[in-house]
């Protein structure tokens, strides 16, 4: 006879994931701006410690993210991410984590937006998988008709635009740091 399942953890928290960081050698930082109190810029970066004997820069970016923030259930958008640089395995998932925590903790947002742009069809491909991965599912497809004019201004090309739950984001790349 088995005894209770057991609990869940409960999700991670920006405090958890920077302590998390930060016992992988790294350096997790939000920066969150407010003009006019309207909407939300957000940019969240990864970086580890150079060298002490490597004078340009005390820190090497290893990964961003750059996005915004409506005040609204559906109002995150993420625009940029990038990762970089040799040991980058955690980069990814901490970026994301730390994200869908942000907008969990400090805005009323619950879904995060996105385009899977549409550079190359392999790289698309290698972007709609990841992105489902997080939980990402696709909403429509952002083509060359009049349309689609609008919205390809504001996400800066044509793609695939997909939508995720917050929760589930945070809950699936918060697994791939070991959070379970």
């Amino acid at each position: 006879m088995s005894g209770p399942a057991p609990l869940p953890m409960p999700s991670p928290s920006l405090a958890g994931l920077e302590r998390l960081a930060s016992e992988r050698g790294l350096l997790l930082r939000l920066q969150v701006s407010r003009p006019a109190g309207l909407a939300w810029g957000l940019r969240v970066g990864v970086a580890r410690r150079r060298d002490p004997d490597d004078p340009p820069a005390p820190l090497l970016l290893l990964g961003e993210l750059k996005g915004w923030a409506l005040p609204s259930a559906r109002g995150l958008r993420l625009d940029t991410m990038r990762v970089q640089g040799p040991d980058t395995a955690a980069v990814g998932p901490l970026i994301w984590s730390a994200t869908f925590a942000w907008a969990l903790e400090a805005t009323p947002c619950r879904q995060a937006t996105l385009l899977a742009i549409r550079d190359g069809d392999q790289q698309h491909r290698r972007l709609v998988r990841y992105f489902r991965q997080l939980g990402f599912v696709p909403l429509r497809e952002l083509g060359a008709g009049p349309v689609d004019l609008a919205p390809r201004l504001i996400w800066g090309g044509a793609g695939l635009l997909m939508q995720a739950d917050c929760a589930e984001g945070l809950r699936r790349s918060g697994r791939r740091l070991g959070w379970r």
